[in-house]
C-alpha cells in the first residue's frame, strides 16, 4: 500500500508518516520501482499500534521504545502515564477554578483581571509575607475573587495573613458571608474558629444571624468570639456566654467591657447584676469573685452599686478592697459631674 492510501485509510498525514519513517518508528518494508514507499500489512499493524499508544499520551520516543524493547514493562509506563495525567487534570481543574473566580468577580477592565490573577498567585505562595502583601495590595474598589479569599481565610494558619484576609472580606460589602457560613458547619474546629472571626469582622447586619448561630457551637472559643462580636453589636443573646467568660477567666476583661456596653444599651442592668449575683452565690472561688467584682465596675445603676456594697464585706480581702475601690471611683465621678 502506497503512502497516500495509508494516509487516507489511517488518518495520519503523509508528512507525519514520513516523520515516522525518519525516526524509525514506522518504516515501510518496501519500495516500488519508482522509489515510492510501500507499506506491508505488518507495517500497517505497527502504525495502528503507534497511534493507539499516542492516544494514551505516549511521546513518539516512548512509543518506539514500547514497540522495540522486548524487556519493556507496559505496567510501569502506564503507571507513569496515570500519575502524569492526574497531575495534568489537577492543573487544568485549578485553572478552571481560577477562571470561574475571575468570571464571578466580574472585572470591568483588564487591569482588574491582572490584579485578580496576581492575588490568586500570591495566595498560592509558600511565603506568608507574600500572601499578606498580595491581599493588602488590592485596590479598595477592585473586583474580588471572594471564593478564593474565603477559602484562604478558612485555611490560613499565619495570623498576620489571616488578619489581612479578614480585612479584605470586611471591605467586601457582605460578599462571602454565605461561604463563611459553610465554614461554621465544618467538622474541623480550627475552620469554625477562623470562620467566626471572619464573620465577626464584617460590619454589616447580615453577619449578625450567623454570629447568633455560632453561639450554639460546641467549641468554647467559637462561642466566645461570637458573643464578643454580638455584644459589641448590642445583641442581648450574647450575655450568658459573656458572663461565662468572666466566670471562667477567658478574655474576662474584654467580656466585662462588652457586658458594660450591653447594660448601657439594651439589657436591663438589674437583670445582668442578678445573673452575676447568681454566679457569686454558686460557690465561686476567690479568683472568680474578684473577676465578677471587676466586671461589676462596668455595669451602671443601683443594682450594681448594691452588689458592690455587699462585696465590700467579702471574706477575701482582695475582693473586698476591689469593691471598695470601685465604689470610691464611682462616687468621685458622681461628685465630679455634680
Amino acid at each position: 500500500m502506497l503512502i497516500g492510501e495509508v494516509s487516507r485509510q489511517s488518518g495520519v498525514s503523509t508528512r507525519m508518516l514520513r516523520h515516522y519513517d525518519a525516526l524509525g518508528l514506522v518504516t515501510p518494508t518496501g519500495r516500488t520501482v519508482g522509489g515510492y514507499r510501500e507499506y506491508s500489512a505488518q507495517d500497517i499493524r505497527r502504525l495502528f499500534h503507534v497511534e493507539c499508544l499516542r492516544t494514551l499520551g505516549l511521546s513518539l520516543h516512548e512509543a518506539k521504545r514500547a514497540l522495540d524493547d522486548p524487556e519493556f514493562a507496559p505496567t510501569a509506563l502506564v503507571g507513569e502515564l496515570i500519575a502524569h495525567t492526574r497531575a495534568r487534570i489537577a492543573t487544568e481543574q485549578e485553572l478552571l477554578r481560577n477562571l470561574e473566580r475571575i468570571d464571578a468577580a466580574a472585572p470591568a477592565q483588564w487591569d482588574e483581571v491582572t490584579s485578580i490573577v496576581a492575588l490568586l498567585r500570591g495566595l498560592e505562595s509558600d511565603s506568608g509575607n507574600r500572601r499578606q502583601q498580595a491581599v493588602l495590595s488590592q485596590h479598595a474598589a477592585g473586583s474580588l475573587p471572594v471564593d478564593a479569599v474565603v477559602q484562604a481565610a478558612l485555611t490560613e494558619e499565619d495570623p498576620n495573613v489571616a488578619g489581612a484576609l479578614r480585612w479584605s472580606l470586611a471591605r467586601a460589602a457582605g460578599a462571602g458571608l454565605s461561604e463563611l457560613a459553610a465554614g461554621l458547619d465544618a467538622a474541623q474546629v480550627q475552620v469554625r474558629r477562623r470562620a467566626v472571626l471572619a464573620i465577626a469582622a464584617v460590619p454589616r447586619a447580615e453577619a449578625t444571624p450567623l454570629l447568633r448561630l455560632a453561639l450554639g457551637d460546641t467549641d468554647p472559643t467559637v462561642r466566645e468570639r461570637a458573643a464578643l462580636a454580638l455584644g459589641s453589636r448590642q445583641v442581648s443573646e450574647a450575655m450568658p456566654v459573656l458572663l461565662e467568660m468572666v466566670v471562667a477567666g477567658r478574655s474576662d476583661v474584654e467580656a466585662a467591657e462588652v457586658l458594660g456596653s450591653l447594660a448601657h444599651a439594651t439589657v436591663r442592668a438589674a437583670d445582668l447584676v442578678r445573673a452575676m449575683r447568681d454566679a457569686l452565690d454558686g460557690g465561686a472561688d476567690s479568683a472568680t469573685r474578684l473577676r465578677i467584682t471587676q466586671a461589676l465596675a462596668e455595669i451602671p445603676g443601683d443594682a450594681a452599686r448594691a452588689a458592690l456594697t455587699d462585696l465590700t464585706s467579702d471574706s477575701d480581702r482582695t475582693v473586698a478592697a476591689t469593691a471598695s475601690a470601685i465604689l470610691g471611683a464611682r462616687d468621685r465621678r458622681r461628685r465630679g459631674k455634680g
